[in-house]
């Protein structure tokens, strides 16, 4: 007989504010990570404390924003008012303490919840906090929230402003690192909304002048058909244009803050333009025809936001203020009366939109008739040959609640898939085999995906044929051998979703998945190599006395080893966009130019050697 779990007083506990938060994390920060993804919870600490200085310029005080970061140290100074002096430990380290709950302070804020900082400061092994103001400054300092230093109030000579120092703790982010890439993207983001700020980041200056307007010029990937559309009013800024990408591609926000899961600013502005549009023209478009390959970026300021989580990815206010508008009629009347104007006024870039509509549509009908057959097609072998081996996320739970969670790894062959298959995490982990090298896809219509079986079965497993509203895992993982086959199908994959699903890449739901190339051992230890130095340092370690495998396929990798590659410890690298146009990427990489890509493969190849001679010296 079991024994009986007594149920007391005993059993009662309450946390203090940072206890609570060490120990539910994802509460506070969403996702913790490593840093390898633009969403782990480095950059949201990162961001919670910028976004203080963001509020500070907002109303008015400073024009600065410097950020340093070296050796896992983090620095963040504005020039703004500064934290009032008597309560600087409070507002770090006291829950529901902070001046936004003051609207007169603060209007349009990001952080509302009086959480952002405590969360920082509980979440780092070391915290520092300097305010000056009235010629005075105050400093505090915490480890993993304990406060160790409650400075006295002293007279100063520095500049008005708060700086903020802290650092990760690594108990919580193990072996964090910050990825260079995912915070320009996140400061571009900041300077784009905020015009007139300059920010520094490690000596580079970030500053815009147009903003959306600059945010769409960097960072569309195909050329537009026309000039960027832009326009504003109080409380809203809107651009756009059309290029000749597929599927639609969003920047939405709200009060500065990027809302990467969208909400309903950007469901009234997909519903609005589209609206607009057909009583511009006075024609009943459909709707897929008049945003297929539109790209924009729409920002809204709004009062006391409502967040679907508290890392604020997706708005779920339906209204602009507790007595403003619905969000879908401030959208609504401002794009009907702006947007039509506009149109009115340039009847060039109407005539340009016009026929991108008619050419979508008709490109739309044309895949009419296929698109049913690849359908059904698709039904058929995935029910026959289990390409898909789904998660019970999706099996369990239709509307796909769990989206956060759930993984895909798209391995080739049924080796690798199988290994995986065995022992991934069946609630949400789900993997998809290929059947031998995919197609160059670059150049073609969209017309192949649905006529070539991969292509089908895997657009269909993510269910990405109408955009990504209903994709249905968070993470695309690109599971290849580590040898040159293993290469060249991740270069065709990875130019499959640039050409025919981009939004998908951009988004930051592309990886590739890393598995080491060496396993290095003796009768007491295992060393798993992701690179030719990390063997050597194994080899080191164990004396040199160890037997090494060169790990070829992950159809070698027995299943009892692979667990560790793709639970806790699973290292993905995200695809990143960088600022050069994917469509001149792809042009050299997967065109017909083979030359230029010979040479430009024996110059590297040099410059590799001589790398390699310069370190045996």
């Amino acid at each position: 007989m079991a024994e009986e779990v007594q149920y007391t007083e005993d059993n009662i506990r309450s946390l203090d504010w940072k206890e609570h938060i060490r120990m539910r994390p994802g509460m506070y920060i969403g996702k913790l990570g490593d840093g390898t993804a633009y969403d782990d919870g480095i950059y949201v600490l990162l961001k919670e404390v910028i976004d203080n200085c963001i509020d500070e310029f907002v109303m008015g005080n400073g024009r600065t924003i410097e950020i340093s970061i070296k050796d896992k140290f983090v620095k963040v100074r504005d020039y703004g008012r500064g934290v009032p002096l008597g309560k600087v430990v409070d507002v770090v380290s006291k829950i529901n303490t902070g001046g936004k709950y003051d609207s007169k302070a603060f209007k349009k804020s990001v952080g509302l919840n009086g959480v952002g900082t405590k969360a920082v400061n509980a979440l780092s092994d070391y915290f520092r906090i300097e305010s000056t103001r009235d010629e005075k400054i105050k400093v505090a300092e915490f480890v993993r929230g304990e406060l160790t230093l409650d400075g006295d109030i002293e007279t100063s000579s520095r500049r008005k402003g708060t700086k903020v120092i802290f650092r990760p703790d690594e108990k919580i982010f193990n072996n964090f690192q910050y990825r260079t890439q995912h915070i320009e993207r996140m400061l571009w983001n900041y300077a784009y909304l905020n015009r007139g700020l300059t920010i520094i980041f490690n000596g580079e200056k970030y500053l815009s002048e147009k903003g959306l307007f600059d945010l769409l010029e960097r960072n569309m990937s195909d050329k537009p058909l026309y000039p960027i559309v832009h326009i504003e009013a109080e409380d809203i800024e809107v651009a756009f244009t059309h290029t000749n990408s597929y599927g639609e591609e969003y920047y939405s926000f709200v009060n500065g803050q990027h809302t990467t899961q969208g909400g309903t600013h950007q469901g009234a502005f997909r519903e609005a333009y589209v609206k607009t549009i057909r009583e511009h023209f006075q024609k009943d478009y459909e709707a897929v025809d008049v945003r297929s390959s539109v790209v924009a970026a729409v920002s809204v300021k709004v009062m006391e936001p409502v967040f679907e989580s508290q890392t604020k990815t997706k708005l779920g206010s339906t209204d602009v203020g507790p007595d403003g508008p619905s969000m879908r009629a401030f959208v609504t009347d401002f794009l009907k009366k702006h947007l039509d104007n506009y149109l009115h006024k340039n009847p060039e870039i109407a005539e340009a939109i016009q026929r991108k509509i008619i050419q979508s549509e008709r490109e739309r009908k044309d895949l009419a008739g296929i698109k049913k057959l690849a359908r059904k097609r698709a039904k058929e072998v995935s029910l026959h040959n289990k390409k898909l081996r789904d998660c019970r996320a999706h099996l369990n739970d239709k509307k796909g609640n769990r989206l956060e969670e759930t993984t895909i790894f798209i391995t080739e062959g049924d080796s690798a898939s199988g290994s995986i298959t065995k022992v991934r995490d069946v609630n949400t982990q789900a993997v998809f085999s290929l059947k031998g090298k995919p197609l160059n896809s670059y150049g073609l219509t969209k017309k192949i995906v649905y006529e070539n079986e991969e292509f089908n079965l895997l657009q269909a497993a993510l269910n990405i044929e109408d955009g990504l509203d209903d994709l249905r895992y968070n993470k695309v993982v690109l599971a290849t051998d580590a040898d040159v086959d293993g290469m060249h199908i991740r270069l065709l994959l990875m130019t499959f979703f640039l050409q025919f699903f981009p939004e998908l890449v951009k988004n930051g739901h592309l990886h590739v998945l890393s598995t080491p190339l060496f396993r290095v051992r003796d009768k007491k230890q295992t060393f798993y190599c992701y690179s030719e130095q990390e063997r050597k340092e194994a080899i080191a370690k164990l004396k040199g006395k160890a037997e090494i495998t060169r790990f070829k396929g992950l159809g070698e990798i027995s299943p009892d080893e692979f667990k560790h590659f793709i639970g806790e410890e699973m290292r993905l690298e995200p695809v990143v966009i960088g600022k050069e146009s994917v469509n001149d990427m792809m042009k050299f990489y997967m065109g017909k130019n083979t030359p230029d890509r010979q040479e430009f493969i024996i110059e590297n190849l040099k410059v590799e050697l001589d790398m390699v001679e310069e370190d045996k010296v």
